[in-house]
């Protein structure tokens, strides 16, 4: 492909997105470049603070369980208080406690402490999520959700990079510097996104009826791809809890775990874009199906890895889907959501990755002790299996997604959500 088409490719992207949406991408950045306390807490507990390995597991899990509680509660607070407000709360609520954490020494403190950092920080992602669907036209969701996506691995890609070297230093700074990335995108909201939660719509003639969790619960069709959702977290999670376990005990090197999980970012940084260009506009039944395939049969092909490159080789192909996966299940979440009732559905649906990541190295460790690592990856195979078929079943009775004329208007000022 010449300059001038790739030029063309990159610029039909990012066009006609509003410059909202752009804003929200960049708190987004920013937020992602600053991470730091998810990817070494481990790392920190059991080497500078001394504590041993079931302790530092204890904490990351309570860290994971606060996600799984401000999942639901960050969704209920989008829908009431609005998408600006909540996003605020919840970064200024992460930026004092990640800064916290680096200072208490407590062990009951710091489990407390960590705790509070999770759920601080997933609070905003159902009002991020939310957000983009109340500003975005429905034919340039996936794209804008392709485009999050991307920012998101680019700041975990570079931030991972970065808090290697700046542990060597000193772990309080990257606590330090976390808090004050993170006060940095509450600033950019602060400043330059507007409320965008719809308004009421007036003079319909009847009563719109209010979205409860409850409202949520009761909606099979949502509820099951939910479910859909965790099996295909699941499968996921493994790259980052089953995968080194196992490469561990088959006595490859942290450094060789390193060097077949970098491909998961190298490719999404470098293929997400072109990757949304080609599902852009394609059937979402077939890629959320083939996308779980991918997922479940590329963990799967790890049982028979017997080299780092081949290692590498399994991680392309469940890459590939987590790629056709991530955009197009958000697209469908918002699909299926009453445009009131957007925070706690995206609530909802965040929270099913929250407990994946919560059941996924329970059921890891579990099977690697109990049977080998090759029924983990045989596994994968089978949910990533029922997955697929979940999805095609599912989506054979699912609606045309309305057109935006529809949709309650915003209260967003014309001016901030105009396309760039």
């Amino acid at each position: 492909m010449s300059v001038a088409s790739l030029r063309r490719a990159a610029r039909e992207t990012v066009s006609g997105l509003p410059s909202a949406f752009w804003w929200l991408w960049t708190s987004t950045l920013v937020n992602r470049l600053g991470a730091f306390v998810a990817t070494f807490m481990a790392l920190y507990l059991t080497l500078d603070r001394g504590y041993s390995a079931s302790y530092a597991g204890l904490v990351v899990a309570l860290h994971g369980l606060g996600g799984v509680v401000s999942s639901l509660g960050g969704g209920v607070m989008a829908d009431r208080l609005g998408r600006r407000p909540t996003m605020l709360i919840a970064q200024s609520a992460t930026a004092v406690s990640v800064a916290a954490l680096g200072f208490v020494h407590d062990p009951v403190a710091i489990a407390a402490v960590a705790f509070v950092v999770g759920a601080a920080s997933n609070a905003s992602r159902p009002a991020v999520q939310a957000m983009m669907a109340d500003i975005v036209r429905p034919e340039d969701r996936v794209r804008a959700f392709s485009l999050n996506y991307w920012a998101i691995n680019l700041g975990f890609a570079v931030s991972s990079m970065a808090a290697g070297f700046i542990a060597e230093v000193s772990y309080l700074a990257g606590f330090l510097i976390e808090a004050g990335m993170t006060l940095a995108c509450a600033i950019v909201v602060f400043v330059k996104l507007p409320e965008s939660r719809p308004e009421k719509t007036e003079g319909s003639g009847a009563a719109e009826p209010e979205v409860g969790l409850g409202t949520v619960l009761r909606d099979g069709r949502f509820m099951s791809v939910v479910g859909l959702s965790f099996l295909v977290a699941l499968v996921f999670q493994q790259g980052s809890v089953g995968l080194p376990v196992a490469m561990g005990q088959a006595g490859y090197t942290p450094a060789d775990y390193g060097m077949a999980i970098a491909v998961n970012g190298v490719l999404i940084v470098v293929l997400q874009i072109p990757v949304t260009r080609f599902i852009e506009h394609r059937d979402p039944r077939r890629l959320l199906v083939i996308s779980s395939l991918l997922a479940g049969y590329g963990f799967g092909l790890t049982a028979f890895a017997g080299s780092v490159g081949v290692f590498a080789l399994t991680v392309c192909v469940w890459t590939l889907g987590e790629m056709v996966n991530a955009p197009t299940q958000t697209g469908l979440v918002v699909q299926l959501s009453p445009v009131r009732g957007r925070g706690r559905y995206q609530g909802m649906y965040s929270m099913s990755w929250s407990v994946a990541a919560l059941v996924a190295p329970l059921m890891s460790g579990f099977v690697i002790d109990r049977f080998r690592a090759e029924w983990l990856w045989g596994m994968c195979a089978v949910v990533g299996t029922m997955a697929g078929v979940g999805y095609g079943v599912l989506m054979r009775r699912l609606p045309r997604e309305q057109a935006p004329a529809t949709e309650a208007p915003l209260s967003t000022a014309n001016s901030e959500v105009s396309a760039v």
